[in-house]
Formats: structure tokens, sequence, C-alpha cells
């Protein structure tokens, strides 16, 4: 009975060994893809306020019947 109960202690500490070590494992891989996305996230935005600098780029406006058309060339609505 002894030798039973010895075998499944040891068997749920190995367990809980493991099972830590694979949240400790999944969170840093989740660190390190967030680090990742972000950095692809920041990137992203700096092209795209470089791209709407450009002098042939359109600034689109939603009109009231929900069509996209080109803003009024007298207001420069960018930020």
């Amino acid at each position: 009975m002894t030798a039973m109960l010895l075998r499944v202690i040891i068997l749920a500490i190995i367990g809980l060994i493991i099972v830590f070590g694979a949240r400790r494992i999944w969170r840093d891989w989740q660190k390190s893809f967030k680090a990742e996305d972000e950095e692809v996230r920041r990137l992203r935005r700096e092209r795209d306020l470089r791209e709407r600098e450009r002098p042939d780029v359109i600034d689109l406006e939603q009109g009231p019947d929900g069509t996209y058309r080109p803003g009024r060339k007298d207001e420069d609505t960018r930020r």
C-alpha cells in the first residue's frame, strides 16, 4: 500500500513539473510573438505615415450615402 501511494505521489509531482514547465514555455513564446507583432505593427504604421505625406496620395471622405469620394482640395484634413 505504501509503495503504491509513493508511486502516485511521484507521478503527480512529475506531472505538475511538466505542466508548469509547459505553461512557462507557452508564456515565453507568447511574449516573443507579441513583441514581434508589435514591431511589425510599428513598421507598418511608419510606412503608412510616410505614404500619406506623398503628394500623389488622395484622402477619401465618406459621404452621407456611404460612398467614399476624394476630399475637397481647399481643406487639408490630414493629421
